[in-house]
């Protein structure tokens, strides 16, 4: 029984930055890793960045390096990801995902805008 819910989503201008928020819970009772994909309409899902289960290895696709940072917070069964110096192409339906053991588990997603 794992919940995975996004938030802070919403429309920002070229340039701008938002901050996503990934809140995990139910019967965890370990720290595991947590990754952020992005799904465009007619793009397949694409990892965009991941944070292992202690927080000390961040990777990040070519298109985000540099513009964005994954973090976390495990008291909280929280995880981060700030997102700066959006681009258009950014705009995709963001969501979380945790790995325990052998399993994956999805969120909905948090739709983010970018403007020209």
């Amino acid at each position: 029984q794992v919940q995975v819910v996004e938030s802070g989503g919403g429309l920002v201008q070229n340039g701008g930055s938002l901050r996503l928020t990934c809140v995990v819970s139910g019967n965890i009772f370990n720290e595991h890793p947590i990754q952020w994909a992005r799904q465009a309409p007619g793009k397949q899902r694409e990892l965009v960045a991941s944070i292992s289960s202690n927080g000390n290895i961040h990777t990040y696709s070519d298109a985000v390096k540099g513009r964005f940072s994954i973090s976390r917070d495990n008291s909280n069964n929280t995880a981060f990801l700030q997102m700066n110096n959006l681009k258009p192409e950014d705009t995709a339906n963001y969501l979380c995902s945790v790995s325990i053991q052998t399993s994956v588990y999805w969120g909905q997603g948090t739709q983010v805008t970018v403007s020209s």
